[in-house]
């Protein structure tokens, strides 16, 4: 499989409109799987059906896989054919590129929430 670049995405600042519960959870679920394991990124998207799938970036030797690529991944193993919505917890300023473009291929339009350390909101990607 050819090695791909994707362009990191800027993040537009937040509106102040607090999240939905629901996405409230993603953000909570990604920060989790991050803390869990010490990685530098937690993500966690939520399918068609409602179900959630959280997972944190892996860097290996032989294997690297960003938290929101893994989290797209499981949810297409299940069966998900569509996503709802998203979420990553990040200490970076930016979405990276390769998330981004695994949700879209899953969901055009799905809100990507990216959030600090701390699980506070820093912007939404559409």
């Amino acid at each position: 499989m050819p090695e791909q670049t994707f362009a990191a995405v800027a993040v537009p600042g937040t509106d102040g409109a607090p999240l939905s519960a629901e996405d409230a959870k993603l953000v909570t679920l990604a920060r989790s799987s991050r803390a869990r394991i010490g990685a530098v990124e937690g993500a966690a998207v939520r399918d068609q059906d409602g179900r959630t799938y959280a997972a944190a970036s892996v860097a290996l030797p032989n294997l690297a896989v960003t938290a929101l690529q893994l989290a797209v991944a499981l949810a297409a193993a299940s069966g998900a054919t569509k996503l709802e919505a998203a979420a990553v917890v990040t200490e970076a300023s930016k979405l990276d590129g390769a998330g981004h473009a695994a949700v879209r291929d899953l969901a055009a339009d799905a809100p990507i929430h990216v959030a600090g350390t701390d699980g506070v909101l820093v912007g939404t990607v559409q």
